[in-house]
């Protein structure tokens, strides 16, 4: 379910900044069947993070995390991998967390390539917008 609210651009550059620093930490841990689960769970969380920073950019909450992906899918960004790749990250992720899959190494070195190829552009791209928008505010503010 979705729900309309008023656009939010601090909170969504605040979420966009845990995102980040979350993302860099879970890339410095070093890929095993161990730390499968944890590194494949901590990657998705950082895309579903800065999807959720822009739909509350955009005064959007939602209650679900196909919405927020779904919306980073859409962007117009240069990346050497497919978006819709983040999608196939949001299964894996659910078979992790509800059915008790353990991923395989390949998995884990693919979730870690599709955010070394995709994360970084589609940070910047969320990040631009969003402080577009507060330069926009702060600009319309001051007219006042």
């Amino acid at each position: 379910m979705i729900r309309h609210k008023r656009p939010d651009q601090k909170n969504a550059l605040s979420i966009l900044e845990a995102a980040e620093s979350e993302m860099k930490f879970t890339l410095t841990i070093k890929p095993s069947e161990q730390a499968g689960s944890t590194i494949i769970r901590n990657i998705y969380e950082c895309y579903r993070m800065v999807g959720d920073a822009l739909l509350v950019s955009k005064g959007i909450e939602s209650d679900d995390h196909v919405t927020p992906i779904k919306e980073i899918t859409q962007l117009k960004v240069q990346t050497t991998r497919p978006l819709q790749v983040i999608d196939n990250l949001r299964r894996l992720r659910h078979n992790i967390n509800y059915y008790g899959y353990k991923p395989k190494i390949e998995e884990v070195k693919d979730t870690i390539s599709i955010a070394k190829a995709t994360f970084e552009p589609i940070l910047k791209e969320i990040k631009k917008e969003v402080t577009q928008k507060i330069t926009l505010e702060k600009d319309k503010n001051e007219e006042k």
